[in-house]
């Protein structure tokens, strides 16, 4: 691992910066790629979670990678172009761009639960900024990992971009290399660990985690179509998505009008849970037990739990197949609203007043999305000013991560820093402020010795 780091080290110094030539024609390669192995990632990614909807693994994993090379593509030429700025008028004539150099060498540590679309949308990112690249995927998914390594080793040499395979030592080395910028998703917990190995070599990091993101319905929302959002949301990956809705605020009179919809949308999408190829897995049996724990201490605790399970089957462990399960009124100590879920649950709580919502979501750490569904422009603006989340969407759930001249990034608990189009661009970049002196520079009034000159000159720079 070292050596490839110092390889992509020697070759970045000796290359320079690639051309925009160059960089756009490695990002063809990457997308071109991309078409012709959708059945072979789909394929390691379901046998890495047990069943993942293939349809899921194009929309989720391919769209969002296929998309982002189309975008970055389009519009790199305009983003490397220096930009000029004033130097303000007590400067000029001189004049002042700012430039976009690549830092270096970039590592990315992706995640487990959109295993192909989170190492390659920043791998996007930072070969358009023309840097080197190192990737450390999850172990979580080997045969996607392995995939990923041989997709890659076959589209760019090792001193460009190199995929580092194996377990949490090995993502604890590759975090302490002395990269030029360092890129992590996944848990906060780790994350803090991450940013603590980073901090050794001062590099700096964009991490992006998670939290409990939550969904407002305001007391106008139009509840048939706000619900098939949610739960479309919830259930796409079998809620292993760092966006997924985590928990519903709605208001008291309309509970038992939600319940019904979202248990005939859930018939609706999913007829079958067991054998339904579209209904996801939970990835290992550690996150399958996880989960499991949370719905038996909401029993325990007396809180009212519906389980949707449209064809009433049984639904072996092995299988790793939760049904959609609604949790109604949770207390505040319970690990469903005290952790992030991560999987086909949803906790709903309800409010009298919608200020009530608005408080309840700042008094709890910032999450990385909130969503909102209601008609009234007040209501909803009043949610995007007084809450702080990394993203947000009003009567939609998830789409703003396929926005690409949308940042995206958390604050907070979840997350530093930002990606996506432009975004990612200028994260993995250096912008160079560079200052042009004119032949006529009024600043020699400034150089010693000091008189009255120097007086002069101070008297029409504290006037601005």
């Amino acid at each position: 691992m070292r050596a490839i780091f110092d390889a992509q080290r020697a070759a970045f110094l000796r290359a320079g910066p690639p051309s925009l030539e160059e960089r756009r024609a490695d990002l063809a390669k990457l997308g071109d790629a991309i078409g012709g192995k959708v059945d072979r990632l789909a394929a390691a990614i379901a046998a890495d979670f047990g069943n993942r909807s293939h349809y899921e693994t194009e929309i989720a994993e391919v769209f969002p990678a296929q998309s982002a090379v189309r975008h970055t593509r389009r519009h790199l030429a305009r983003w490397m172009q220096p930009r000029r700025v004033s130097v303000g008028l007590e400067l000029m004539p001189a004049g002042a761009r700012i430039i976009y150099q690549p830092v270096g060498v970039v590592g990315i540590i992706s995640p487990w639960n959109y295993p192909f679309n989170l190492a390659i949308v920043p791998l996007v990112a930072a070969l358009a900024a023309g840097n080197r690249v190192m990737l450390k995927p999850s172990e979580l998914t080997p045969r996607t990992s392995d995939f990923i390594a041989e997709f890659l080793a076959g589209l760019f040499p090792l001193d460009k971009v190199a995929t580092i395979v194996g377990g949490p030592e090995v993502g604890h080395a590759f975090s302490r290399l002395q990269f030029d910028h360092l890129l992590y998703t996944g848990s906060t917990a780790v994350g803090r660990l991450v940013m603590q190995a980073a901090a050794e070599n001062l590099t700096p990091v964009t991490l992006e985690l998670g939290g409990k993101s939550p969904c407002i319905i305001g007391e106008d929302a139009a509840l048939p179509s706000a619900i098939e959002s949610i739960v479309y949301g919830k259930l796409l990956n079998a809620g292993q998505t760092c966006i997924a809705p985590d928990y519903v605020l709605l208001p008291e009179q309309r509970l038992d009008e939600f319940i019904g919809l979202v248990v005939g949308t859930v018939q609706k999408f999913y007829p079958t849970l067991a054998a339904n190829p579209d209904y996801t897995s939970i990835v290992n049996d550690r996150h399958y037990g996880r989960i499991a724990k949370y719905l038996a201490e909401a029993k325990a605790s007396g809180t009212r739990i519906i389980e949707i399970n449209p064809g009433h089957e049984e639904l072996a462990p092995r299988t790793r197949k939760l049904p959609p399960t609604l949790v109604i009124e949770p207390d505040e100590n319970l690990s469903v609203m005290r952790e992030e879920i991560f999987g086909p649950v949803l906790p709903v709580k309800t409010y009298r007043r919608f200020d009530e919502a608005i408080d309840y979501v700042n008094q709890h750490p910032r999450p990385l999305a909130l969503y909102y569904f209601g008609g009234d422009p007040d209501k909803r603006d009043a949610v995007l000013r007084k809450t702080v989340s990394g993203g947000a969407s009003v009567n939609a759930t998830l789409f703003h991560f396929a926005a690409e001249n949308l940042p995206f990034g958390g604050i907070g608990a979840s997350g530093i820093g930002a990606y996506h189009g432009e975004f990612g661009f200028q994260t993995f970049s250096h912008r160079k402020g560079v200052f042009l002196q004119s032949r006529f520079s009024g600043t020699r009034l400034l150089h010693p010795p000091f008189g009255r000159i120097t007086d002069l000159m101070l008297r029409v720079l504290r006037r601005g």
